[in-house]
């Protein structure tokens, strides 16, 4: 077999291996739905009133987005990682050619796929029961790769945790502790405002920030992207590589 014909390969069965899993499909599709119309539709912005949630509706997207771009791949890559090292799955797979980079870029490709489906729904979502404007620009065509280049570096982030973590409630704990502070430290629904200055740097060094900026400019302040672009895109080829060398070795 061929590199892509591997890779498609191992693609083809963790997406069969997801869908049979009904509660991850629920959580993946309908947890971020809950926060849109807990925050977005219940709660609201108000942009004069101060504190948070006080800018415009818009301002918030790169953050419900956020939601899927980070939890997703975390969780389900290192979970993937552990349920693969308990079952001695790795030991079979050492006997394929199939590499540890090639099983995790198709893993990649799988959750590139099911989370840009997630990323669309939650984007309509948040244009249906929010006051929130989309800024209808030729940039738009840019977001669909802000989607895909966080989510390949959080799958190399997640591939990490999953090879230090010793079981699947200790992925989901590693996982879980790391996404939730970026979640709300990385210019999604916390302004750099609110936060004390000695602060600020910690929030520039989270590569979360850099898909929060990148999009908001797409999709709300019409400001430049590329940069953060080019930020995330080489913090994801250093995350995937990290995360191919921890994978427990298939080769």
């Amino acid at each position: 077999m061929s590199r892509t014909s591997r890779v498609l390969t191992e693609a083809t069965a963790a997406a069969r291996s997801f869908l049979r899993r009904r509660t991850a499909v629920f959580f993946t599709f309908f947890f971020p739905v809950i926060l849109v119309v807990i925050f977005g539709a219940l709660v609201r912005t108000q942009p004069t009133g101060g504190g948070l949630f006080a800018e415009p509706a818009g301002y918030y997207i790169p953050g419900y987005l956020a939601v899927v771009v980070l939890f997703t791949p975390l969780s389900r890559v290192g979970s993937e990682i552990a349920r693969h090292r308990d079952g001695g799955r790795f030991e079979k797979l050492a006997t394929t050619p199939l590499t540890r980079t090639e099983w995790l870029l198709a893993h990649t490709l799988v959750n590139v796929a099911i989370i840009g489906a997630a990323s669309l729904l939650i984007l309509g979502l948040v244009l249906a029961v929010t006051d929130a404007e989309l800024l209808v620009s030729p940039a738009l065509a840019a977001l669909p790769v802000f989607v895909a280049v966080a989510v390949a570096l959080f799958c190399g982030l997640g591939a990490i945790l999953g090879a230090l973590a010793d079981s699947q409630d200790g992925v989901i704990a590693a996982s879980n502790t790391v996404a939730l502070p970026l979640l709300f430290l990385s210019e999604t629904f916390v302004p750099p405002a609110l936060l004390p200055g000695w602060f600020l740097p910690a929030v520039a060094a989270s590569p979360l920030t850099y898909f929060a900026r990148g999009t908001r400019a797409i999709v709300h302040d019409g400001g430049a992207w590329a940069g953060d672009l080019a930020v995330l895109a080489a913090l994801a080829a250093g995350f995937l590589a990290l995360g191919a060398y921890a994978v427990p070795r298939t080769d």
